[in-house]
């Protein structure tokens, strides 16, 4: 199966280099590309691709509220969006998986970590930059009790706990179904239940709430 790609950059220069990257991958086709918000916005309604790459800084529109507007909530077919930046910057980060950024990566990511990145998006799942990973779990860990997210009203079962912890701690769905020897739908099964009772869209908003519940300590703690 081939992921379609759509790519948003106000730079020429980096929207063809990323599609270079990208074209070069067996599995994965370009399919348009934009140079400001609105027109990506536009061309990812009609092209209907399977996963939007964008920058944050774009004219007209930028690229948080481009993924606000494809992604957000309230989007009843959210698109997959990975957020690509040469910003290192906490609010930013934030601001994109609040709008409903499936991944954050920033340019000198590499072909490698892009290339995953988007299958990741594709699959469903998330990948963020492992530069600002820790920070930003860490950043949710130490949320005060004020700040804390409510409990589900339907407890969560126990191996819903287990695929919980893993989820926070970064790892894929194979990786999960690895290291609780179940099957990858078993796992799928229970993250959709986790999604469900949490009300929450995706694995990044699952290891947020995680992290924000104080059910994980961050590394180094």
């Amino acid at each position: 199966m081939t992921i379609r790609v759509l790519i948003a950059d106000d730079q020429e220069l980096v929207r063809t280099g990323l599609g270079m990257i990208l074209d070069a991958q067996p599995d994965i086709e370009v399919v348009g590309a934009a140079s400001d918000g609105a027109e990506a916005v536009a061309l990812a309604r009609s092209l209907r691709p399977d996963v939007c790459l964008f920058d944050i800084r774009m004219p007209i529109l930028d690229g948080i509220e481009a993924t606000r507007v494809l992604a957000g909530p309230g989007v009843e077919e959210p698109m997959a969006v990975v957020i690509i930046t040469t910003f290192d910057l906490d609010e930013y980060v934030y601001a994109a998986l609040r709008a409903g950024a499936r991944g954050f990566l920033l340019k000198d990511a590499g072909a490698a970590l892009l290339s995953e990145a988007v299958h990741a998006a594709a699959r469903g799942d998330a990948l963020i930059a492992p530069s600002v990973t820790v920070r930003l779990l860490e950043a949710f860990a130490g949320a005060s009790p004020a700040d804390a997210v409510a409990q589900p009203i339907e407890p969560l079962t126990e191996r819903e706990e287990q695929v919980l912890a893993k989820v926070a701690t970064g790892l894929s769905n194979n990786e999960i179904a690895g290291e609780l020897f179940i099957t990858l739908s078993t796992v799928k099964t229970h993250l959709a239940s986790l999604m469900t009772k949490l009300g929450v869209r995706n694995r990044v908003e699952i290891a947020i709430w995680a992290h924000r519940t104080n059910r994980i300590t961050p590394p180094g703690r």
